[in-house]
């Protein structure tokens, strides 16, 4: 190691000086740390000054006041997979928006995406939160719902729309699945779901607040224009979407893909689902946002109104990717329900929305096109501080 600081030939003293039993400080050196102190000081003072002379100092940040003709939307999970499509429409419609996001099942590199494509100052900022206690043994979502009620009430906020779930009707004897159709959930996420819609629900027994709650059916796909895509963590793909699991499978990151249950009462014996493209998803988020009216709750299920088999769609995976995905067919999976498909008659008479994007095939190879064109999704994923 080379040491470049200056030798002495003998040590300098740092005690202090005794002189008659009464300790005096070396003189040079408590002119030295004084100097020091007077230092930061005036840097400190320099700093402020210069802050303060700064344009922005005084100025109010645009996300801290409402400007006229301008919405601000406050996206929670905007960080993840429909959080981050959604968030991308309603910045291309020229709403403001902030998203919340714990980043436990969200990605930072989606946000960066968002945030190079509306730099302008006020369109979109990022707050790392998280809006629930984990300690907490209680579903989440109830919980995470409640305390943005509390504070939407609290801060004048009046319009809430709630991402549910069709998995709040468990398994229903009748199909299409209406609005009407009995909640009876059977596993822990509808379960969970159909919780917070109730806590919703009750609250606004005593709110003028408007409250629009979407009852989604399963989400696949990604931006046509490829701009976003689907990219969950390493140790969330086990529990990810059917699609997802395709796409792996297509790529090689696993072996093939599993299909559990083949011998439910379909057509085929595997199970039917109603795939919803986000795109959809995302425009049926925005008309709610429009029609939503103080006082009143809007309930809405959100599909397209066909069911799909499992095998059906494993097939168009295949078409989409071009590979030929080795498929492992396995018993039955805890939880899971035979037929589940909406009857989106209510959506379409009161917001006017309809899907557009319907071909199975289509939203599968668009989707694909981005996990190609992303071998590592969004980059390898940022940590942020605890």
């Amino acid at each position: 190691m080379l040491n470049f600081s200056r030798a002495r030939t003998q040590p300098r003293s740092t005690r202090a000086m005794s002189l008659g039993g009464i300790d005096y400080v070396d003189p040079k050196k408590k002119s030295n740390f004084v100097g020091k102190i007077l230092l930061a000081a005036a840097l400190t003072a320099l700093c402020i000054f210069m802050l303060k002379q700064s344009p922005r100092f005084n100025s109010p940040s645009p996300f801290s006041h409402h400007e006229i003709g301008v919405t601000h939307v406050l996206v929670t999970g905007g960080a993840g997979y429909i959080g981050s499509h959604a968030t991308l429409r309603l910045l291309k419609d020229s709403y403001r928006v902030t998203i919340v996001d714990n980043l436990s099942r969200g990605n930072l590199g989606a946000v960066k995406v968002l945030q190079e494509l509306f730099a302008e100052p006020g369109r979109l900022q990022f707050i790392y939160a998280d809006l629930g206690d984990a300690k907490v043994i209680l579903s989440q979502h109830y919980i995470k719902s409640l305390v943005v009620l509390e504070a939407m009430a609290a801060h004048g906020v009046k319009t809430f729309i709630y991402s549910s779930t069709c998995a709040t009707y468990g398994e229903p004897e009748k199909m299409p699945i209406t609005e009407v159709t009995p909640q009876f959930p059977i596993n822990p996420y509808g379960k969970a779901k159909k919780m917070a819609e109730d806590i919703i629900l009750d609250f606004h027994k005593n709110s003028d607040m408007a409250i629009m709650i979407l009852r989604y059916f399963n989400v696949i796909g990604s931006d046509p224009e490829g701009r976003l895509g689907e990219a969950p963590r390493p140790e969330l793909r086990v529990h990810g979407r059917i699609s997802g699991a395709c796409f792996d499978a297509a790529r090689g990151i696993i072996p093939g893909l599993k299909v559990t249950g083949i011998d439910y009462k379909t057509a085929d014996g595997t199970c039917v689902r109603d795939y919803i493209d986000v795109t959809d998803l995302v425009d049926a988020h925005v008309k709610a946002l429009e029609k939503a009216t103080p006082s009143k709750v809007g309930i809405y299920n959100v599909g397209t109104g066909r069911g799909r088999s499992v095998k059906e769609f494993v097939e168009a995976c295949k078409k989409a990717t071009g590979v030929n995905i080795k498929v492992e067919l396995l018993p039955r999976r805890p939880g899971d329900y035979a037929e589940v498909f909406s009857d989106p008659t209510k959506i379409k008479l009161e917001l006017n929305w309809t899907a557009q994007h319907t071909d199975l095939q289509e939203s599968l190879r668009i989707a694909w096109r981005w996990q190609k064109e992303h071998h590592n999704g969004y980059g390898a994923p940022l940590v942020m501080p605890s």
